[in-house]
C-alpha cells in the first residue's frame, strides 16, 4: 500500500466523497458490511478482520474506510451464467406413456356417452395399466387412476340404479 499512485476507489453510492470528508456512521457500517462479506468469503483472517473493524469503527475520514476495504471486494461477485444444460439430442428419450391407461381414460370417460358400457373395460384396463406402468417404468398413472375412478363410479352408479328399478318392480307388483 506504499505505492503512490494508487488511489482508493470508493464503493458504489460514495463516488464524489473526498477522502478527508468526515466519515458519517453509515459509512462506517458499509465498510463493516464488507468487511463481514470478505472474513465470510475466507479473505481475511480472523485476526485481521477484527483490527479491521474495530478500525473501522473508530475512523474519522472517509479515506480511512476506503483504505481498510481496498483490497476487498465491494459489491456482489459476479456470478457465473447457469450451464443450458444438455441439449435435448443428447437426452434419453422420456418413458412413454401406457396405451391402456390412455385407453382406460377414453373408456372412463366414454362411459357418460355409452350409458355405462364402457365402465368396465374402463377398470380392466386401469388395472391393467398400473400394473404394467409400475413394472415398466412407463408414465400414464394418473391417466389409468382417472378412467379406473370413473368407470368404478358409473359401475356403482348403474348397479344402484338396476337394483333400485328391482326392488321398486318388486314392491309395486
Amino acid at each position: 500500500m506504499s505505492n503512490p499512485s494508487w488511489q482508493p476507489v470508493p464503493w458504489p453510492g460514495q463516488q464524489g466523497h473526498q477522502p478527508s470528508m468526515l466519515a458519517a456512521h453509515a459509512d462506517r457500517e458499509r465498510a463493516v458490511d464488507v468487511l463481514r462479506a470478505g472474513f465470510a468469503e475466507g479473505r481475511l483472517q480472523q485476526s485481521e478482520y477484527e483490527r479491521r473493524i474495530e478500525r473501522a469503527y473508530q475512523a474519522r475520514t472517509v479515506g480511512e474506510l476506503t483504505m481498510l476495504v481496498a483490497d476487498l471486494p465491494q459489491g456482489p461477485a459476479p456470478q457465473q451464467q447457469p450451464m443450458m444444460g444438455v441439449p435435448r439430442t443428447f437426452l434419453p428419450p422420456p418413458p412413454a406413456t401406457n396405451g391402456k391407461a390412455i385407453g382406460a381414460l377414453v373408456c372412463g370417460v366414454g362411459t357418460f356417452f355409452s350409458a355405462g358400457a364402457s365402465a368396465i373395460p374402463a377398470v380392466i384396463l386401469g388395472h391393467m395399466a398400473r400394473k404394467e406402468i409400475r413394472e415398466r417404468g412407463e408414465t400414464g398413472d394418473g391417466m389409468a387412476v382417472a378412467g379406473l375412478v370413473i368407470g368404478w363410479l358409473a359401475v356403482a352408479f348403474w348397479t344402484l340404479l338396476i337394483v333400485g328399478m328391482v326392488v321398486a318392480g318388486v314392491s309395486n307388483g
